[in-house]
C-alpha cells in the first residue's frame, strides 16, 4: 500500500506503517487539510491486520513539524472564520487523543523542529525519539497564544516548575531538556534513524518495538533544564506572573557575573515583552491541567481558552508579527499585566461557551 498526497505521504511494509509529513518547505507545519488525511489513515490502520505499529516523521532534515500553519491560521482570526478555527482546533485534538489511546505502538521520530501542533502529534505517542537535531518547544506565548494541543497536559507533568517556565517563556529544548522534561523517551542519533527503521520492519515480535528503539538509544549529554531546576523551582513558583519577575530579577542580582544569573535575567526580560493576557492565562491553564484526570479533560481545557484566543486582538497582532511585520513588535492589549483580570482564565475554563471537543 502506498498514498502520497501533496502534504503526506503513506507506506505499509512489512507490517509498519509509515506515515510522513511531507511539507518540508513549511517545516512540515499543519494545515487543516493534513489533518483530516492524518486522522483518515489512522482510523484506517486502526483495524488493519496488515499493520502492527505505526512510524510518524516528517520529510527533510530541518524537522518533524514546526507546528500549526500560523499562515491558515492569521487568516481565519483576520476574516471573521472563528467557527472554522475552531474545527481546526477541534478535529486536531481529537487526532491527538487518537494518537495518545492508539491500539498499537506509535513510534514518533522528532528529528529537527518539533512545537506546539507537532508536538500534539509526537508527544502523545507510544515511543517518541528525539535526536542531536531537535528542537522541541510549545510556542504559543509568542504569538500572544497559550499552550494547547495536549501542551499543557505534557506541561503540567514536566518536574517541579520546569513546565511552567517553558510554557510562559516559550522555552525551546534540546534533546536533553526533552527527556528531561518528559517530552521525550528515547535519543537517537540522526545517523541511525534510518538502520533504527530496518530494526522495525525487520523485528521478529511485532508487540517489542520499544525494546528494538532501546537498542539504538544513547545519552544525549547533561540537560540545562535539570542543572537550573533549583531556582527555576523558585522563581516559578510565585502566584502571578508579575511575582515570576520579580523573583527572577532578584535571583539574578544578587548572582553576578554567573550563567544562571544571565539565563534569569535573560527570561524575565522576554515575559516583559509578551502578551499579558496570553502569560496570566497561560500560567492558570499548566497549572490547572495538575489537577486533570486525563489528556481528554486537558484538550477540553486548553479547547475553551482556544475559543476565546481566536476572537482576541492580541492573537491577531501577535500572529502579525510572526507572519506579516517580522521586524515590528506586536502592541499586546491589556498592554501590562496588571491590566488583566487575574480571574479571566478561570471564568474562560468554566463557562461552556461553545460546543466541547468531544460529543456527550
Amino acid at each position: 500500500m502506498a498514498l502520497v498526497s501533496d502534504q503526506i505521504s503513506v507506506t505499509v511494509a512489512d507490517g509498519v506503517g509509515h506515515v510522513t509529513l511531507d511539507r518540508p518547505q513549511a517545516l512540515n507545519a499543519l494545515s487543516y487539510s493534513m489533518i483530516r488525511e492524518l486522522t483518515e489513515v489512522f482510523t484506517a490502520w486502526r483495524d488493519d491486520s496488515e499493520v502492527a505499529l505505526i512510524v510518524l516523521d516528517g520529510a527533510g532534515e530541518r524537522g518533524f513539524s514546526a507546528g500549526g500553519d500560523i499562515r491558515e491560521l492569521y487568516e481565519y482570526a483576520t476574516n471573521g472564520n472563528a467557527g472554522e478555527a475552531r474545527e481546526f482546533f477541534r478535529s486536531e485534538y481529537r487526532l491527538d487523543a487518537m494518537i495518545a489511546r492508539y491500539p498499537k505502538p506509535v513510534v514518533a521520530i522528532m528529528d529537527g523542529i518539533t512545537m506546539g501542533g507537532g508536538i500534539g502529534l509526537a508527544g502523545h505517542a507510544a515511543i517518541r525519539i528525539v535526536t542531536e537535531r531537535s528542537r522541541v518547544a510549545m510556542p504559543e506565548t509568542r504569538i500572544g497564544f497559550t499552550p494547547d494541543v495536549g501542551g499543557s497536559w505534557l506541561l503540567a507533568r514536566a518536574p517541579g516548575e520546569l513546565g511552567v517556565h517553558l510554557a510562559l517563556n516559550s522555552r525551546t529544548m534540546d534533546a536533553a531538556d526533552a527527556l528531561h522534561a518528559g517530552f521525550a523517551d528515547s535519543f537517537v542519533p540522526s545517523e541511525r534513524i534510518p538502520h533504527l527503521l530496518q530494526a522495525l520492519a525487520e523485528r521478529a515480535d511485532p508487540g517489542s518495538p520499544a525494546e528494538i528503539v532501546m537498542l539504538f538509544d544513547e545519552t544525549p549529554g547533561p540537560s540545562t533544564l535539570a542543572l537550573a531546576r533549583d531556582w527555576v523551582d523558585a522563581c516559578y513558583s510565585a502566584p502571578s506572573v508579575r511575582e515570576i519577575i520579580t523573583r527572577l530579577r532578584a535571583f539574578a542580582e544578587g548572582r553576578e557575573a554567573q550563567a544562571a544569573s544571565a539565563y534569569a535575567a535573560a527570561a524575565a526580560d522576554e515575559l516583559e515583552t509578551l502578551s499579558p493576557t496570553a502569560l496570566t492565562v497561560t500560567l492558570e491553564s499548566v497549572r490547572r491541567a495538575r489537577t486533570l484526570p486525563n489528556l481528554e479533560a486537558a484538550l477540553e481545557q486548553e479547547f475553551r481558552l482556544v475559543s476565546w484566543f481566536i476572537e482576541q486582538h492580541d492573537l491577531r497582532e501577535g500572529i502579525r508579527a510572526q507572519v506579516i511585520d517580522k521586524d515590528r513588535s506586536p502592541k499586546w492589549s491589556p498592554a501590562t499585566l496588571e491590566g488583566v483580570d487575574p480571574g479571566l482564565a478561570a471564568h474562560i475554563i468554566e463557562a461552556q461557551v461553545h460546543e466541547p471537543v468531544w460529543s456527550a
